[in-house]
């Protein structure tokens, strides 16, 4: 069994589970009447026992005649190993966190309050929000049979399986199909939309997706993430560098996406440059990139010159706000904790001490005492909120083709396929920059991608202004239009 996978209940008689409920949910263009059904989806094996199982919680608009043509979207998180609760709770679900005007504002404790989510997607197309095996109450039953589903292609394939199965169950075929991945799912969302079309290990699914969401892209060219990528890895994080300098010192008076694409403009001309002549620059062109750097980067000139014009994500993060004291989020620029060092090191710790983390009991809370009652599941086993997987677990087998050529690859064998992408410009775990880079070095169609960017982080709809935002782009989406258009 993976290490951080724990079983709290006796799954040796395991029997599917099955919650329904009804409701109605005010939006801003009305009130909408829907039913739910909460389920698990159960893998067998040969000899018909049953090895794991995928938790969904689909929503349904009720007052639809025919809803064989209405759109689906299946969305879920990352990790991988994360469960769908911060999707699910911050922005597709009928109920969604309060969120504060100030991000950096939860004290992780009680009170924890929901409110109706006005801006939910159920006016144009049904929801489905997933936990994969083993995250959230998903559940592996048998742990020799992990590797099925604990790779990046056999996940991909798990998820095509329940969606087949979810299509044919309740006559969805005929529906308009997306995929709304965040962080790891994104690379789920590419491998399982590039199978979908081309065939997989286990089977051919014959199936197309309409388009694909993907927020806090990590998706690349390069074979885990943005490693292997040929590029100067600064000059793609010049953007959200550059954002958080802007958010914490204000370095000018530009609106945040003009001194970003400046930024972006300097990083991709003087600033690649720079880098590539090295010690040919005289000291006088050497002098100039360097505080152009600084200024946009945030980053003192003295860093600077001791890392040769480049830095490395803990220095970022303890560079740009060392003025006030404090270290950054890596998931939110926005977040922060008190910078301290002691006889053991630094605080910096990508998970354990990232100031975002104060979110998670508040997800957790809302999520169990809030949208749990509300769709009538009870269940006696536990909610995994994330079963700590680690990306190298995904990764220990090497997988046929890159996230980045399966996405280029659907996109090219689905000529109508579109994908929109949507990024946090504070978001220094997956960063805008290596969006941009992907589309141009993926040779995605330009007229059917689409890249935007948002005031937030890794979960950019934390806020009720980029809830409203996200779900109303993401509508103009399923509906059609230009996402980025203004």
């Amino acid at each position: 069994m993976p290490k951080g996978l724990y079983k709290t209940e006796d799954l040796s008689n395991f029997k599917p589970s099955r919650f329904t409920s009804e409701g109605t949910v005010k939006l801003r263009s009305g009130e909408i009447p829907y039913h739910t059904v909460c389920e698990d989806n159960v893998f067998y094996n040969k000899e018909g026992k049953p090895i794991a199982s995928i938790f969904s919680y689909s929503y349904f608009r009720s007052d639809v005649k025919d809803p064989s043509t209405r759109p689906v979207l299946f969305g879920f998180n990352g990790g991988p190993g994360s469960s769908s609760m911060m999707v699910h709770v911050g922005f597709l679900g009928t109920k969604r966190m309060k969120y504060f005007a100030d991000p950096d504002q939860p004290t992780t404790l009680p009170p924890y309050e929901a409110v109706d989510n006005i801006d939910c997607l159920l006016d144009v197309a049904d929801i489905v929000v997933v936990d994969p095996v083993g995250t959230g109450y998903g559940l592996l039953l048998d742990d020799e049979c992990a590797d099925q589903f604990f790779t990046i292609e056999n996940d991909a394939e798990a998820l095509l399986t329940f969606i087949s199965q979810w299509l044919t169950r309740y006559n969805r075929w005929l529906s308009p199909k997306y995929l709304v991945g965040e962080s790891y799912g994104c690379i789920r969302s590419a491998v399982a939309a590039g199978i979908a079309t081309g065939g997989g290990k286990k089977r051919s699914y014959a199936m197309a997706f309409d388009g694909l969401v993907l927020i806090g892209n990590s998706i690349s060219t390069g074979r885990y993430l943005n490693k292997e990528v040929p590029c100067e890895l600064t000059v793609l994080a010049m953007p959200t560098v550059a954002a958080i300098n802007w958010y914490h010192n204000h370095p000018s008076d530009q609106t945040l996406e003009e001194f970003v694409q400046e930024a972006k403009q300097f990083g991709d001309t003087e600033y690649m440059m720079a880098l590539y002549r090295g010690n040919s620059m005289s000291e006088e062109e050497y002098k100039a990139v360097r505080a152009k750097l600084s200024y946009y980067s945030g980053i003192s000139e003295e860093y600077l010159d001791e890392h040769l014009l480049r830095w490395d994500e803990e220095g970022a993060v303890k560079q740009i706000a060392r003025k006030k004291g404090v270290d950054f989020s890596r998931y939110d620029g926005r977040m922060t904790l008190p910078h301290y060092t002691t006889q053991m090191g630094t605080n910096y710790n990508t998970v354990k001490d990232d100031p975002s983390a104060k979110y998670s009991p508040y997800f957790h809370a809302i999520f169990s005492g809030v949208v749990c009652p509300n769709l009538n599941i009870k269940l006696d086993r536990d909610f995994l909120a994330s079963a700590g997987f680690s990306f190298d677990y995904f990764i220990r087998e090497t997988y046929d083709r890159l996230s980045g050529e399966q996405l280029s690859s659907a996109m090219r064998r689905v000529p109508g396929m579109r994908v929109f992408f949507a990024n946090g410009w504070y978001d220094i775990c997956t960063q805008i920059g290596g969006v941009y880079y992907l589309a141009n070095h993926a040779w995605l169609p330009k007229d059917r991608t689409f890249i935007k960017g948002y005031p937030s982080g890794h979960m950019l709809y934390i806020g009720d202004e980029n809830v409203q935002a996200l779900n109303s782009d993401i509508r103009t989406f399923v509906t059609g239009g230009n996402p980025t258009a203004k």
